[in-house]
């Protein structure tokens, strides 16, 4: 049998976790390698010896979060994929856990097929985006498969500089008019480049700006 990919789940429900390390125990590819309730249980738990290959990571957590914890991860050890397993589905939730290091986002409701297929993604891939968190980004993100398309070797030929730059203010925490302000523009010309770039990336939402930026080398994760 080949090799199983080491899995470490942090979540801080007790029940969910153990339940979710049953699922992931039938996985063919999968074991786990440790179960945390936060992200400095995590911490403590690690051993630089024998590193997990991927982590189930909840959102909301006491002590350390989700976004503190895979920020960490990112610092220390930028090897290790994170699969954000949330409740939340918000959008400034799917951004700050991309932001914070993440390669894929999904709701604990998922089916197991589904969490076996993003895990199976995050190790072939290196990233999974889901319906979820792309909503109608499936289709933009597909539209580069051809390596014979002129926008798959560079898919930002359509944009200006200005774009660029609003694009990457786009994938931080700043609302709208402070990008504006930053940009030293008013509100409602930063709206046009939000719109505009949604028309030439056929994408609907912020998230999907975000999305484009990750795959698009714009912001690291």
């Amino acid at each position: 049998m080949d090799k199983k990919f080491k899995v470490v789940l942090v979540d801080d429900h007790v029940l969910l976790r153990n339940g979710l390390a049953s699922t992931v125990q039938s996985f063919d590819r999968f074991e786990v390698l440790f179960q945390a309730s936060n992200g400095t249980e995590m911490i403590q738990m690690i051993n630089p010896s024998n590193l997990p290959d991927l982590v189930l990571m909840d959102v909301n957590m006491p002590e350390m979060d989700g976004y503190a914890s895979a920020s960490w991860l990112k610092r220390n050890y930028p090897d290790i994929r994170t699969l954000a397993l949330s409740m939340y589905d918000t959008e400034n939730a799917i951004i700050r856990m991309f932001k914070a290091g993440v390669r894929g986002y999904i709701m604990k409701y998922c089916d197991p097929v589904d969490l076996n297929a993003a895990m199976e993604a995050l190790m072939i891939k290196g990233y999974y985006y889901s319906e979820l968190v792309t909503g109608r980004l499936i289709h933009t993100i597909n539209q580069y498969d051809d390596s014979d398309s002129e926008d798959y070797r560079n898919p930002l030929a359509v944009l200006n500089d200005r774009e660029i730059e609003f694009l990457r203010y786009a994938c931080t925490e700043m609302t709208y008019k402070e990008i504006a302000s930053k940009m030293y523009l008013s509100p409602r010309t930063i709206d046009g480049y939000r719109d505009t770039l949604f028309d030439k990336l056929h994408i609907k939402t912020r998230v999907g700006l975000v999305t484009f930026a990750i795959r698009n080398g714009l912001v690291s994760v």
